[in-house]
């Protein structure tokens, strides 16, 4: 069973660049944390787009959208940043309702970038990938070792993990 994983940024992506002394994106660390946590699965990628998620338009997330339709895929890994993971959920849910019906959705990101020593990156992508290839079709948020409906996730910004609430 073969996986969809599309890359579009968020603080997953992100590391120190020396020549403005930022946190920016440089590439994507996805196909080296799949490569340093031995991931064996059978996967392929789409890279869309470098952004942090709170610099996301309607138009980034309908390039995502379309991603997920348009594939033959039926198991679908997003990395996107937290702040607006949801928001992109429910984008795609509320455009393209036929992806829920026959395709499993998975958006997962990090609270700490990858580059960064304590990242939870590593653990929500493996997570993630599973949760990708067991989970029922419809679109879900896999952080903090939770798998959460798209509709009842929250970002709780106090304790930094995604918890869940009544629809």
């Amino acid at each position: 069973m073969s996986v969809l994983i599309i890359t579009t940024g968020g603080t997953i992506d992100k590391q120190y660049v020396m020549s403005n002394g930022a946190m920016d994106f440089t590439d994507s660390c996805i196909r080296e944390i799949l490569s340093t946590g031995r991931a064996r699965s059978e996967f392929f990628f789409k890279e869309l787009m470098l952004k942090d998620s709170l610099d996301m338009l309607d138009s980034d997330r309908e390039q995502i959208a379309k991603a997920c339709r348009d594939t033959a895929a039926d198991r679908i890994l997003i990395t996107h940043g937290t702040d607006t993971m949801v928001e992109t959920a429910r984008f795609i849910f509320e455009r393209y309702p036929s992806v829920c019906e026959g395709k499993t959705v998975v958006l997962t990101g990090a609270m700490i970038p990858y580059r960064v020593k304590a990242s939870d990156a590593g653990f929500n992508i493996g997570f993630a990938l599973a949760c990708a290839k067991i989970q029922a079709p419809g679109i879900y948020i896999a952080m903090n070792a939770r798998i959460l409906r798209w509709n009842t996730a929250e970002k709780n910004r106090q304790t930094q993990e995604f918890i869940s609430r009544k629809p």
